[in-house]
């Protein structure tokens, strides 16, 4: 069980390194680090967990600001689930207070979809997640849409965003960021009539 004074943890979920931090399997660091940017803080190692985390809190002041950790595991995407499994015992996160944002293949570019568990949909970074800690956490899915005739999904994925695409990138890493704050503010049915598109 939960209470409004647990502490919510966001994860973005990407691979370490200069090499993929364009890429569309990326996105979920490029979330956190909006986020990051938003409470005004840098990240820091974590303790206990291979992970980049910050500390803060999200919301206005007052009954609806919230305890929060933004992380970015620093293991590649298919291991995510020991440093997220590590942060969440760390800071004794409820697992319904976990959020997971990351790229979706089969929703289109540019739309959102958040919610609260089901399955992995071949996505490595949540299939690790799930069997760490069980499919009960929330998921903010970032469109990226389907790769364009016969390029392998591996391929797609650990790609840059076209330019085309980079073109809106910016307002839709703003957008996937508000929904966050929606969710932890006002919960996940209001955030969904307000964001999943």
């Amino acid at each position: 069980m939960s209470d409004a004074t647990d502490p919510w943890l966001i994860v973005g979920l990407g691979n370490p390194g200069p090499e993929y931090a364009a890429n569309r399997h990326n996105v979920g660091f490029m979330v956190a680090d909006l986020l990051a940017e938003r409470i005004g803080g840098k990240f820091k190692r974590a303790p206990k967990a291979q992970a980049q985390v910050l500390e803060g809190r999200m919301g206005p002041p007052g009954p609806l600001s919230r305890r929060v950790v933004v992380a970015k595991p620093m293991s590649y995407m298919n291991l995510s689930g020991g440093p997220v499994t590590a942060l969440r015992d760390f800071y004794k996160v409820p697992l319904g207070h976990v959020v997971a944002v990351h790229d979706e293949l089969d929703v289109d570019y540019g739309s959102l979809r958040l919610k609260l568990g089901g399955g992995d949909n071949g996505h490595n970074g949540l299939k690790s997640m799930t069997k760490s800690m069980g499919p009960d956490y929330h998921r903010v899915r970032f469109g990226i849409g389907r790769p364009p005739g016969r390029m392998q999904v591996a391929d797609f994925v650990l790609k840059d965003f076209s330019s085309t695409e980079r073109k809106e990138l910016g307002f839709l890493v703003d957008r996937a960021a508000d929904s966050v704050e929606c969710l932890l503010a006002e919960g996940l049915e209001r955030a969904q009539s307000a964001y999943n598109s």
